[in-house]
């Protein structure tokens, strides 16, 4: 291995990884390992791995390096840099593959309603034949305002521009008719 030093008096990591790209440089690889391999765990560490997985993605990211060498431009990324990158993307990977039981666990408002209970289904079919009957004895200018406020979700001002009536109108409308639907309904009002 050619000695090649920063002008810090340490070894220049990015001449390191070049000589593995280009000569598959043992030496280089193992001083590079010597270096990194205890700070990216380190790194891992810190960020939550525990201590057996963070020691097998130091090794992981250290044997990337050997393989991707080649991939290194010094003119893109310092040595450490890169390094650290290939260690941050092998832990993405680690953490998607790893899958929490709890995020495989379904969301609840995802779930089907569970099925209905037959007499609560005929109660309300019961209710729904007793409206319809109810909203069927409305005046025809009432019904068209309940049917628009409710069953359209129309605001007021929304029905008053439809029908060319006045709001107050609308108002009224709606007002007598559910006077007149509490009165048919009785205990449903």
């Amino acid at each position: 291995m050619t000695q090649t030093t920063q002008s810090a008096g340490g070894p220049d990591y990015a001449a390191l990884i070049q000589s593995i790209a280009q000569r598959r440089d043992r030496e280089a690889f193992a001083a590079l390992f010597g270096h990194f391999a205890p700070r990216v765990k380190a790194w891992m560490l810190r960020g939550g791995v525990n201590p057996t997985a963070a020691e097998e993605l130091a090794q992981e990211t250290m044997l990337s390096v050997w393989r991707k060498a080649d991939l290194f431009d010094p003119a893109r990324a310092g040595a450490s840099t890169w390094i650290f990158t290939i260690a941050r993307n092998l832990r993405i990977d680690a953490m998607r593959r790893e899958r929490h039981p709890s995020d495989l666990m379904p969301d609840p408002s995802e779930e089907p309603d569970p099925p209905a209970q037959a007499d609560r289904v005929i109660a309300m079919s019961q209710q729904e034949i007793r409206i319809r009957s109810a909203l069927s004895l409305l005046p025809p200018e009432q019904a068209e305002v309940i049917h628009k406020a409710f069953f359209e979700d129309k605001v007021h001002a929304e029905i008053e521009k439809e029908l060319g009536i006045p709001l107050g109108t609308v108002k009224s409308r709606l007002r007598l008719a559910m006077t007149r639907l509490r009165a048919a309904l009785g205990d449903l009002a």
